[in-house]
This record gives structure tokens, sequence and C-alpha cells, in this order.
């Protein structure tokens, strides 16, 4: 069956880089939701709010941070997967 934009062979060599696309982002999200829980756990008692908690831990270092650490992630599991 052939798509509109192209053969069935172009759709397949997108699968792995949209399923490489999502499992990045998920790894992302992790990191930045346990940088959230930690910034709450730490300055908690002074009454911070969700806004400034956000703001404190979206900066550009723990985005590089979170994407290095998140193709390395991906990189390992993919080898993984195809070890085992």
């Amino acid at each position: 069956m052939e798509t509109s934009g192209g053969t069935p062979k172009a759709q397949k060599k997108l699968t792995p880089l949209w399923r490489a696309v999502i499992e990045i982002a998920f790894i992302v999200f992790l990191f930045y939701s346990n940088l959230l829980m930690g910034e709450f756990t730490r300055a908690n008692q002074h009454g911070k709010s969700f806004l400034a908690g956000l703001r404190d831990v979206m900066t550009l270092e723990n985005l590089a941070i979170a994407l290095v650490t998140a193709f390395i992630g991906y990189v390992v599991f993919e080898y993984l997967r195809k070890k085992l």
C-alpha cells in the first residue's frame, strides 16, 4: 500500500526515528519531573509556587543535560534491545 508521501519503504524508515524521538522525549520528561520534585522537596517550607519551581528548573543548562543523557539512555537501551 502506497502512502501519499512516498513508498512503504520510506514510511518504514521513519518508524525508528519516531520511536527514538518519543523515547528521548519521555526520558527528558522524567528528568524534568525529577528536577521539579527535588525543587519542591528542597524549598517547600518557603512556600514556593509551581511557576517559581518551573522557572528554577527550566534552564538551558538543564536542557542540555537532559538531551545528552536522554540520547545516551536511548543508545544504551537500543543496544540492549538488539543484544538481548
